[in-house]
């Protein structure tokens, strides 16, 4: 896998920065994202920003490839995914417990609405 998802000489940098890193990062952005309320499409523009960090940090640390196209976007895609079940963990959450009369939770990720006999 080495050269098509991480360029460096050892997977556990590319685990350590891109996935460990980055994705706490990605998840805790999302949660706050869905936190303010905010709807889901802004987790795109932020995660963009998130992977030049990612980028920026596999280059000054590692000596990475910097303005590399084909990195960025496996690291941009990584915390799209991460960033994005944050924010629907997160409004999970919010949902089921701000209107739980109108809705339960039926997995981490998913919420329904109430039936009337739930009710």
């Amino acid at each position: 896998m080495q050269g098509v998802l991480y360029e460096e000489s050892s997977i556990g940098l590319f685990l350590l920065v891109s996935v460990i890193m980055g994705g706490a990062a990605a998840w805790a952005s999302g949660k706050s994202i869905a936190q303010t309320w905010r709807p889901a499409w802004m987790v795109v523009p932020y995660m963009l920003i998130l992977g030049m960090a990612v980028r920026f940090i596999h280059f000054a640390l590692f000596e990475g490839t910097l303005l590399s196209g084909h990195y960025y976007v496996v690291d941009t895609i990584l915390l799209l995914i991460a960033g994005g079940l944050g924010f629907r963990y997160k409004r999970t959450q919010q949902m089921t417990t701000q209107y739980r009369w109108l809705y339960e939770k039926t997995g981490p990720f998913s919420w329904r609405e109430r039936s009337a006999a739930n009710a």
